[in-house]
């Protein structure tokens, strides 16, 4: 397996580990991308029996000035930059755990201390840099047998494991729907067993795994798993809340969790954006506490966009997400992603077209394929049907923005000019004359045009017992 160590830096580390008397090896996910076929990651693993530190210290010695090097002495550990290429230096070392904790108490080791502790057989795996062993593969728990069968298994008892570092639990899960393997059946029952002890993992990290499972190819795969673990309702109540089906009257509504969960695959079909999947994830997240049953309409759920919308800073500030842009960007399509759809369902007019243009702004492409991602059932017919009819409000949009240019317009009429033209200050009036302006191009009453909106300007002023200057009044 020489073949996966063809890189320079790998062989001067070889040269500079035997000429010291060291042992070192290339471990973790390196390792197991490699020997999956897929494209190496740009973070490399080095295990040596001995000083992480001292090492990094003298590979960027014999790497030469502007070597990037940076020292995390409480972990023991060093990052070397290359290129394009993080390295981490650490030595081999055992571990033991306190209950209340998930960090551990590092001891010294050897490289079999260090494969025995890691979290799963496939990342156990480990490759030789010495020249004894150049690309020599150490396996001593057959995970290059679980890559091939694409199987998560731990190197030692699962409830140990999972007990010591609970975050492991959310890694399996993560790995199990990032990579398509399966969580082999004595593991997964000791993720379900050990799920409470997720309590001791702080928010970031918990929501860092999701980032990664919501990125996944299929995402459902993990969500799915989180569920039937028992995690989900422990990390993420609001979704897990979701989840279930009601009947009355001989009617039932569709489970929100498995549509949400559909949704969001559907979605990372069509794009990698992880803001974008979150709207997915968070789009009907108020479904829920809208949820009314009457004998005339069923079930319905009215208002749950504006409720939901309401909701997303208080999970962005729970689940630590960054209140910034993102959040409000996640906060405006929840509360749009009704929009589009109701369009496609009735007649499209131009003015409720313009509309969700100049909402939209920027974010209207995302939001076409958020909404045609919302659309589903089991009945394909009714699929194919409801994005037919999808395909006309996107026509419609494309032929109104080339001919009003609405998306992020302002009206060309500002209030300094309203207060200008008619000797006022800063008042209600100048806002209700803009907003005229605005309602009468959005109605397709007047174009997006100065002079257009220049003269509904002077009569909505009339209206309101307000005159121009007197130079004005003569050039009018």
């Amino acid at each position: 397996m020489r073949e996966y160590l063809d890189k320079d830096i790998f062989h001067k580390i070889s040269r500079l580990i035997d000429n010291e008397g060291l042992e070192a090896y290339v471990t973790g996910g390196y390792v197991r991308d490699c020997l999956l076929g897929r494209e190496a990651p740009r973070d490399i693993d080095i295990v040596v029996a001995g000083s992480g530190i001292a090492l990094a210290k003298k590979i960027a010695a014999v790497l030469g000035p502007g070597t990037r090097v940076n020292y995390y002495k409480k972990f023991g550990t060093a990052m070397v930059r290359l290129n394009d290429l993080d390295i981490e230096f650490v030595g081999a070392r055992k571990e033991s755990y306190q209950r209340e904790s998930r960090k551990p108490v590092i001891e010294d080791g050897t490289i079999e201390d260090d494969q025995r502790r890691r979290d799963f057989t496939v990342n156990a795996l480990a490759l030789g840099l010495n020249k004894r062993n150049y690309g020599v593969l150490i396996d001593p728990f057959n995970g290059l047998q679980d890559l091939h069968w694409k199987i998560l298994r731990t190197p030692l008892d699962p409830d140990i494991t999972f007990s010591d570092d609970p975050l492991r639990m959310m890694r399996a899960i993560r790995f199990a729907a990032e990579l398509g393997f399966r969580i082999e059946d004595q593991t997964f029952e000791a993720i379900t067993r050990n799920r409470d002890r997720i309590g001791i993992v702080s928010t970031e990290r918990i929501t860092e795994e999701l980032h990664k499972i919501i990125l996944a190819p299929k995402p459902s795969e993990g969500l799915s798993l989180l569920d039937i673990s028992g995690l989900l309702p422990l990390i993420f109540p609001e979704l897990a809340e979701l989840k279930g089906v009601e009947e009355m009257s001989s009617i039932r509504h569709k489970d929100n969790f498995y549509h949400t969960i559909t949704v969001v695959d559907n979605i990372s079909r069509k794009t990698g954006n992880l803001w974008l999947r979150w709207t997915a994830l968070l789009h009907d997240i108020a479904k829920p506490v809208t949820k009314r049953f009457s004998e005339e309409t069923g079930w319905t759920f009215h208002g749950h966009e504006f409720i939901g919308a309401g909701m997303i800073p208080v999970i962005f500030r729970k689940y630590k997400l960054p209140l910034n842009d993102k959040m409000k960007y996640v906060q405006k399509l929840v509360l749009l992603h009704l929009r589009p759809i109701a369009l496609s369902q009735d007649e499209v007019t131009d003015s409720a077209v313009r509309r969700l243009i100049y909402e939209a702004g920027d974010d209207l492409e995302d939001l076409l394929t958020l909404c045609e991602a919302d659309i589903t059932s089991r009945n394909e017919h009714t699929v194919r049907k409801h994005l037919a009819n999808f395909n006309l409000v996107r026509k419609k949009i494309k032929q109104l923005e080339g001919k009003d240019h609405i998306r992020n317009f302002q009206p060309p009429i500002s209030g300094e000019m309203i207060m200008e033209v008619f000797g006022i200050r800063p008042s209600k009036p100048v806002g209700d004359i803009k907003n005229a302006i605005k309602e009468a191009i959005l109605d397709g009453e007047i174009r997006n045009d100065f002079t257009e909106a220049y003269q509904l300007m002077l009569k909505k002023g009339r209206e309101m017992g307000l005159e121009p200057g007197a130079d004005l009044q003569a050039k009018d």
